[in-house]
């Protein structure tokens, strides 16, 4: 099981952002909703935190304080740029220091709490579905099928 020691400060906070990143890519990518799309990705940190799971790595990273960048985005290209780099940044520091089965936790996390923030407000609409799908092809995982 890897903890927060396996990381210097720096690293640790690269693998907090990943999460917030997505969720923020997330919020930008629609008009409307970012009060409760925000809601919705701290509910997601509370429920995974009382859910305590087989990750000793997704336990820690949703006890700690959520990381946000706060270098502003410049255009909706800038952030989707910004997002993935923090979730390459994350996943690559993960593969080389987590087990295979806390890396993909960490992926599951981060692309269920975009999902849980596109759908807080109206239902996930084409541009968050697109941004869900970038996020998941960024971490190599299969997007959700969009609601029928």
């Amino acid at each position: 099981m890897t903890d927060k020691s396996a990381f210097t400060d720096e690293e640790w906070e690269t693998v907090l952002e990943g999460p917030t990143a997505a969720g923020l890519y997330v919020v930008a990518s629609e008009k409307g909703g970012a009060i409760r799309e925000s809601f919705s990705m701290a509910k997601a940190y509370t429920e995974a935190r009382q859910q305590h799971g087989d990750s000793e790595l997704l336990d820690t990273i949703v006890s700690d304080k959520p990381k946000v960048d706060r270098s502003p985005a410049h255009s909706p290209e800038d952030l989707k740029e910004k997002t993935i780099k923090h979730l390459n940044d994350a996943v690559a520091l993960l593969e080389e220091k987590a087990t295979p089965e806390e890396l993909e936790e960490y992926k599951k996390f981060i692309v269920g709490l975009a999902e849980r923030v596109a759908e807080a407000h109206k239902g996930v609409t084409d541009k968050e579905s697109t941004a869900i799908a970038d996020i998941a092809g960024t971490l190599g995982i299969d997007p959700p099928s969009p609601p029928a």
